[in-house]
């Protein structure tokens, strides 16, 4: 008899308010391809989407109408809201596991939280947490219909009330023996109403690659680790061909930490787009040094390249160094000067608060902005997460709060030189200076206490005086009162 599982994730978009108020929600393209995987080796399986539910509790109805044997937690590693590890996803995923277990069914987990975490899950009734890279391990498990052993590589678990971990699974090298996603399995009407009324255009997500060479001490690869494995051209262009014509998709987020490294593959894929008379929009994320050369930003744009995102970080350079970035600020202005005369908009994200960082810093990575004129900009603050070298660095400075509890919280998780609400203003004067925002509630209500950080908002006005007095006349604040 075929197994029966019902796969989920944790990444509940209407609990994040920051994302929810874009309305630009993507479906969880690991999970199904994961579900894809498994029932590709025979098992019967059904998809519990979070993305546009209400709330974990929702899930009782699913496990009562499908009836699984197992409930598989698998979360979307391409999206990096989830491997953020938000508390209030947490919450949800132990909520969602509770609700299982009063079920009997065998619950297994695989996220970058449980990964780093996996006492919390297995305390709270997961039987099994999968770390690392997932889809092999989990079909091991269902073949051995889910009882764990030392044999099984890449899994914790308990036995004797102790906490067993498996030596690392090797990651997949060979993408393609994978099959495409289950996109039967999303209700694919309601993530493109939503696009529409919102936006006038649908999109969704792919990935072509997995994992990222690059070695930037804040970024936490507890899935698919430092090694870089790509999609063939071929087989990325048959999704994307059935994406386009199936479910009229003409906008496509390609989530791979970094499109188009490998030699020669950008051209292959350029080229049976023509062959397949496709023509998609895509937003990359990619780096300011492999985009300063005119042959590789050609064959984006031949590609179908609309939009990029630049992990600039930093305007200071003092800062990137830090990070072990491995990126110059000339490289940034270089790659953005570059993709604006091909006609791409081009965003960057923004890093405030790392180790050392100065006011000086601060200024400086404010005039890059200026100075750029991005389309877009995404702005965060230095979270520590474990495993990376940056989490090492600043773990003795912790406070008691170690998670996010969700994507606005911008929590100075380490003692630091400025407090939260000074990175909450920060965070919002950049966005209001740069992309002329005039909501007075997105101003009113943030206040520092410290006369450092008074200050030093009001040098940033001062730097920006013209600005300063329009806001001021618009909504009546003085420096104090905003600061």
């Amino acid at each position: 008899m075929a197994n029966k599982i019902l796969f989920t994730h944790s990444y509940f978009y209407r609990l994040d308010k920051k994302q929810w108020q874009t309305q630009k929600p993507y479906p969880p393209y690991a999970t199904i391809l994961a579900a894809a995987y498994l029932r590709e080796k025979g098992n019967i399986v059904d998809l519990f989407d979070c993305g546009l539910q209400f709330g974990p509790l929702n899930i009782k109805e699913k496990l009562q109408s499908f009836v699984p044997d197992y409930l598989v937690i698998y979360d979307d590693s391409f999206n990096y809201l989830s491997k953020m590890c938000l508390s209030v996803m947490r919450d949800s995923a132990l909520t969602m596991i509770q609700l299982a277990k009063t079920e009997g069914l065998t619950i297994i987990v695989s996220s970058s939280d449980a990964t780093d975490h996996p006492e919390i899950y297995l305390n709270a009734g997961a039987d099994i947490v999968i770390q690392g890279e997932a889809e092999e391990t989990l079909h091991e498990l269902i073949q051995s219909a889910g009882n764990p052993s030392t044999n099984c590589m890449g899994i914790a678990y308990v036995e004797n009330g102790q906490i067993i971990k498996t030596l690392k699974r090797p990651v997949l090298e060979n993408l393609d023996a994978l099959p495409i996603p289950a996109w039967d399995l999303i209700e694919i009407d309601a993530y493109r109403d939503t696009w529409m009324k919102a936006h006038g255009y649908f999109s969704l997500n792919i990935a072509t690659t997995r994992g990222c060479p690059f070695k930037c001490n804040w970024c936490a690869k507890p899935i698919y680790g430092k090694r870089y494995h790509t999609r063939s051209a071929e087989q990325v262009v048959m999704e994307l061909a059935i994406l386009m014509k199936d479910f009229n998709a003409s906008h496509f987020w390609v989530c791979d930490d970094i499109f188009g490294l490998k030699p020669g593959w950008m051209e292959s894929f350029s080229a049976l787009l023509q062959v397949n008379k496709l023509k998609p929009k895509l937003k990359i994320q990619c780096r300011a040094d492999l985009l300063i050369k005119q042959e590789t930003v050609a064959s984006l744009v031949s590609a179908g390249l609309d939009e990029v995102w630049i992990g600039a970080e930093s305007g200071s350079q003092k800062i990137l160094d830090a990070m072990d970035k491995g990126i110059t600020i000339e490289q940034i202005f270089n790659a953005t000067k570059l993709l604006k005369s091909m006609g791409v908009k081009v965003c960057l994200f923004i890093q405030y608060g790392y180790l050392e960082e100065k006011k000086s810093d601060i200024k400086k990575t404010l005039k890059m902005i200026k100075e750029i004129e991005p389309h877009d900009i995404g702005i965060s603050v230095s979270y520590p997460l474990p495993g990376t070298g940056f989490y090492d660095k600043v773990k003795s400075l912790m406070k008691e709060k170690q998670n996010w509890t969700d994507s606005n919280d911008l929590e100075t998780l380490y003692s630091n030189e400025f407090s939260k609400s000074f990175y909450r203003q920060l965070h919002l004067y950049t966005h209001y200076s740069f992309r002329n925002w005039k909501s007075r509630k997105m101003i009113v209500g943030y206040f520092t206490k410290s006369k450092t950080e008074q200050a030093f908002f009001k040098q940033l006005f001062v730097y920006n005086y013209t600005l300063a007095k329009k806001l001021f006349s618009k909504i009546k604040l003085t420096y104090y009162q905003l600061v």
